[in-house]
């Protein structure tokens, strides 16, 4: 299997609810420390307002949040959430599975966050970016250059 097989074939959230769910499967060994559960509740909801308010940004401007298909992007979003990270969406996927890694109180769910950002990186963000140059040009090029891909 090619890497250019997976580029863009596994929609995120498809991903985040695997991992969600490797998490909560895998077991092992655990930690605990005073205010766990609540830290990884806060970190899900952030990450959940994060993707919200970040999808809701694209559809107030009437482009898709299709990741599957980055080519049919009819506007750049460069406003808002997105000043500060060309990837609200994904960056709130990390910080739930972060959370939830938290609030199961796993070490092994941890490591669903470094994977979670490898695969996106590789397969998801680079044909997205690769896609948004071709339609975008010069104004796409400069958003990349003035902005952090995760933060």
């Amino acid at each position: 299997m090619s890497r250019a097989f997976l580029e863009t074939r596994v929609p995120p959230l498809l991903l985040l609810g695997l991992l969600l769910l490797l998490a909560w499967s895998a077991g092992g060994p655990g930690f605990d420390f005073p205010g766990r559960t609540m830290l990884g509740l806060a970190a899900m909801a952030a990450g959940l307002g994060l993707k919200i308010v970040a999808a809701l940004a694209f559809r107030a401007r009437g482009t898709t949040v299709n990741p599957i298909s980055p080519e049919r992007s009819a506007t750049l979003v460069v406003d808002g959430l997105y000043r500060v990270t060309r990837n609200p969406m994904y960056l709130g996927s990390a910080l739930i599975l972060a959370g939830w890694a938290l609030y199961l109180g796993a070490w092994i769910a941890i490591l669903t966050v470094p994977f979670f950002v490898f695969y996106m990186n590789r397969f998801q963000i680079g044909p997205e970016e690769r896609a948004l140059s071709a339609l975008f040009g010069a104004d796409y090029n400069a958003y990349r250059a003035r902005v952090r891909r995760w933060i």
